[in-house]
């Protein structure tokens, strides 16, 4: 393999004294190796694209003050430039460099992170980061991952990395390194310099948003259930409506978070959810008890653990999605805790694409 698709290139000049880069195409490189760690950072701090996992899943990330590094985000992914990304920092401490901590901000900073927090707030006015990391807006999304890989990559590199989720723009997210090589395997576009290998990513759906500015607003379901919110804030949490829901609002105009868009998350095949019966020419993605099906099955959890089940979402549409079948169908899930979130992914996966 000659790793042409992997965005491979040379080590840059000027680097700090760490590992040189390999002579070989960097693949995916096994996380526990210290020399792996270093190598991410050099190429982060020299503008090129990493992809490292979290708790929730894998990220591609850049440092978010080089405004050409993030763009490269952005043309890996295929990803519309309205669609803001979240800034990840080593420490809580560190966050109060580029973001304006709310008293409910303190609050949940004290309770979440390290974890799959992640908040809006305000840019501090010498925040130094990238525009197009906020799409423009005076806002910026940020948070504290807990995965130790994360933890030391951020502490290696010493700087912010903007990490959306390591796929192609709208697609199923990364849960697993294959999945990162999987994505990125065209010639013709960016590609993460280094593949960093963790493991699957033990929570599986991506971070909970809060917008802290003011009265706390979830805007995406995730990792951090809405009850243990509402316990640590003592106070409900709002709940906007949904994008899919906004008649007439400009497509174009920048969101304040991630994960608003009405298709997202989705597999090629069509995804029908709430399915108790699923036809013979359709793939089955199950929870709990699953009804007798002759085509192919993928169940989240036998047993009907939500936490499980957020866990292996993302890898069960993968596979589902390369069967011989027309369609994926879902069986219901709980709306509560975790499956909130799980719900939240399969609706968007489910919703027309544009």
């Amino acid at each position: 393999m000659d790793g042409a698709g992997y965005g491979w290139r040379p080590a840059p000049e000027g680097a700090p004294d760490w590992p040189d880069c390999p002579t070989m195409p960097p693949l995916i490189q096994p996380a526990a190796n210290d020399d792996a760690i270093l190598l991410a950072a050099r190429h982060l701090r020299a503008g090129d694209l990493v992809a490292f996992p979290t708790e929730t899943v894998y990220g591609l990330g850049a440092d978010a003050r080089n405004g050409e590094a993030v763009a490269k985000i952005f043309a890996a992914k295929g990803r519309p430039r309205f669609n803001p990304l979240i800034v990840h920092v080593a420490s809580p401490a560190a966050a109060g460099r580029y973001a304006q901590l709310t008293p409910a901000a303190l609050r949940l900073r004290e309770a979440f992170w390290p974890g799959g927090l992640t908040l809006v707030l305000e840019r501090t006015p010498d925040a130094g980061l990238a525009d197009l990391v906020s799409a423009g807006l005076s806002s910026v999304a940020i948070r504290v991952p807990s995965h130790p890989i994360a933890q030391r990559l951020l502490a290696a590199a010493d700087l912010p990395v903007a990490a959306p989720s390591a796929n192609r723009s709208g697609n199923v997210s990364a849960t697993t390194a294959q999945h990162v090589a999987d994505d990125f395997s065209d010639p013709a576009r960016p590609s993460p310099a280094v593949i960093l290998d963790g493991g699957a990513t033990p929570v599986g759906v991506e971070s909970t948003i809060v917008d802290a500015r003011g009265a706390p607003v979830l805007l995406r379901p995730g990792a951090v259930s809405v009850e243990d919110l509402e316990a640590v804030l003592g106070c409900r949490v709002a709940r906007p409506r949904d994008e899919a829901d906004q008649t007439g609002a400009d497509a174009n105009a920048p969101r304040t978070s991630p994960g608003q868009l009405a298709s997202h998350y989705a597999p090629a095949k069509r995804v029908c959810l709430d399915v108790d019966t699923p036809r013979p020419d359709q793939a089955l993605l199950a929870f709990g008890t699953a009804p007798c099906h002759a085509g192919p099955c993928f169940n989240l959890s036998p047993s009907g653990d939500l936490i499980e089940a957020a866990a292996r979402l993302f890898e069960g549409l993968r596979l589902l999605d390369r069967t011989d079948t027309v369609e994926i169908a879902v069986m219901p899930i709980p709306d509560v805790g975790l499956g909130l979130a799980i719900n939240d992914r399969l609706r968007r996966a489910a919703a027309p694409r544009s």
